[in-house]
């Protein structure tokens, strides 16, 4: 039995004791009562109902907001062709004075490092830009899960 049914399992046991309850009076007090017993018992039915419902709408709405909270979050797919471009223009600007000044520095192996911390900054640029671009993971916004 799931956790749900124990609970909806609960929940009849309990109305059905305050059935049991409600007819049990009713045969103490007698028939000139039964309509407030039974106006009692319905009253009893109905918060159970709307407390069900409401139960109901909250959790809706909880997932509702949730699913909103996760969507706002979620990173942008792609930049636009402008910043894009604005990037590319900059790294490549940079790097001949970036890389005069490691080949002036230490040679060869200057000039290495400066090429391929150019080389990573764009490449990371690029990784945010397009999710996926160096791999096959699928970002779980889309589609619910990670692949590798």
């Amino acid at each position: 039995m799931t956790g749900w049914e124990t609970t909806m399992d609960a929940r009849d046991s309990d109305l059905k004791k305050e059935l049991d309850a409600t007819l049990q009076t009713r045969r103490e007090l007698g028939e000139e009562y039964e309509s407030a017993l039974v106006d009692s018992f319905l009253e009893k039915v109905d918060q159970r109902i709307d407390a069900a419902v409401e139960r109901r709408v909250r959790r809706g709405f909880a997932q509702a907001q949730t699913a909103t909270a996760r969507d706002s979050r979620s990173p942008r797919a792609t930049d636009s062709w402008g910043e894009r471009f604005g990037f590319g223009i900059v790294s490549l600007v940079l790097a001949v004075p970036l890389s005069a000044i490691g080949a002036g520095t230490a040679h060869l192996p200057g000039l290495i490092v400066t090429w391929v911390g150019i080389v990573g900054v764009n490449a990371v640029q690029a990784a945010r830009s397009n999710p996926g671009l160096f791999g096959s993971r699928r970002r779980p916004a889309e589609h619910g899960d990670w692949e590798g």
